[in-house]
């Protein structure tokens, strides 16, 4: 069954689930065995080979985890998915697959604390060219892509001050210099964006986020072109950074509601960030959804809905931070977002927690921001919440 041609509600929950499991059950088991075994030498010889489906050890593939990646792969209308113990692991272990020493790669200066720590300080140790350009300023990316790359690294919305980037720009700037495209569709799912249908090679997750939705399981995907994915599976099962089956039943679960999610998180979201940008007590919002964010207009050329995320910063800086978070009642002070139960906190203990202040402020984050990472909670529930705590 081709679940691409059905929409992505349907879509997260038949993935990968068309056909019945063993004894009939409707749900995919947890196979926690290690290893598969095989009567006849022949036939454990040819799936060792990959001349025929099956299994043979779970660090490269397992039946549960199969399940998810093709859940993952029909949502992202891509070729091929592949699985990760974490969403670091994911983007690390793409990155090195892609990119030998003298290589270049073009990337923004916006891009989560941990995929920046890559950039700034492991693959230049590999000899690796890394230019990092100014987020918003597409020109300098397309100059600096057209000096030659191997890999264009795409991340949109950014964490945390939410930039837009525009992917069919710059993905045809990369395509014309031969480049391969990654996005990072973390922050907006394939729910609200689907960067493969733009143009993009390769599309990584953290699954950890909205896709389990619930806080409770770690995760990381990638999907897109098939030659690419194997690429990125061949050095992942030797690093040995697989996902374990009881994690990818979960996040499989999870993906079940994503679209009834995702959709109620966008709607909080704006809701919320319109009631901010009008408060006396608020510097500014970052949203897309809203119509005076710079990135607006491309934001709703390319996406359906503009996330469950939002960040803002406030009048008195950090010190007012620290007290506005401690006093509001329905919300996580943590790390992560895309849960269902609202999380928040500032850059500098989220997102770019590896990073100094001067490079947090090099990057254009206020040491003042609040990521706010909205549940499925009722709105006015969390509007009143954020307007006490604001007004105490």
């Amino acid at each position: 069954m081709d679940l691409t041609k059905n929409k992505r509600g349907t879509a997260s929950v038949w993935g990968g689930e068309t056909n019945l499991f063993e004894h009939g059950a409707t749900t995919p088991p947890v196979v926690n065995s290690v290893t598969f075994a095989y009567d006849d030498l022949d036939e454990w010889f040819d799936v060792a080979v990959g001349k025929r489906d099956g299994h043979i050890y779970s660090r490269n593939t397992n039946p549960t985890v199969q399940v998810l990646e093709e859940k993952i792969r029909v949502m992202e209308y891509a070729e091929a998915a592949t699985s990760f113990a974490t969403g670091m692991a994911a983007i690390s272990n793409t990155l090195f697959t892609l990119l030998s020493p003298g290589d270049r790669v073009v990337s923004i200066n916006d891009s989560y604390g941990g995929t920046s720590k890559i950039f700034l300080e492991h693959l230049p140790r590999f000899n690796v060219d890394v230019q990092l350009c100014e987020t918003t300023n597409h020109e300098q990316i397309e100059t600096e892509i057209s000096k030659g790359c191997k890999v264009v690294y795409l991340e949109t919305p950014t964490n945390p001050t939410l930039k837009i980037l525009d992917l069919k720009r710059l993905i045809k700037a990369a395509k014309q210099a031969g480049a391969i495209v990654v996005v990072d569709n973390t922050f907006a799912t394939p729910i609200n964006q689907t960067p493969i249908l733009l143009g993009a090679d390769l599309v990584v997750h953290s699954a950890t986020k909205f896709l389990s939705g619930h806080s409770d399981v770690m995760g990381g995907l990638i999907c897109g072109k098939e030659e690419l994915v194997k690429k990125v599976f061949h050095y992942r099962e030797i690093n040995g950074a697989s996902l374990n089956p009881a994690s990818a039943y979960m996040i499989i679960r999870g993906m079940k509601t994503l679209e009834l999610r995702v959709l109620r998180q966008n709607d909080n979201a704006l809701n919320i960030a319109k009631f901010l940008q009008d408060h006396k007590s608020v510097k500014e919002v970052f949203y897309p959804g809203l119509e005076s964010h710079p990135g607006h207009a491309i934001a709703a050329s390319q996406m359906s809905g503009f996330g469950g995320v939002l960040s803002f910063s406030l009048n008195g800086g950090f010190d007012e931070v620290k007290q506005f978070l401690t006093k509001l009642k329905f919300v996580h002070l943590a790390a992560s977002l895309g849960s269902v139960s609202t999380l928040a906190g500032p850059p500098k203990t989220t997102s770019h927690v590896e990073m100094t202040e001067a490079q947090r402020k090099q990057l254009g984050i206020p040491e003042g921001l609040v990521r706010y990472s909205v549940g499925i909670e009722n709105v006015e529930d969390l509007i009143e919440d954020l307007n006490e705590a604001l007004f105490k």
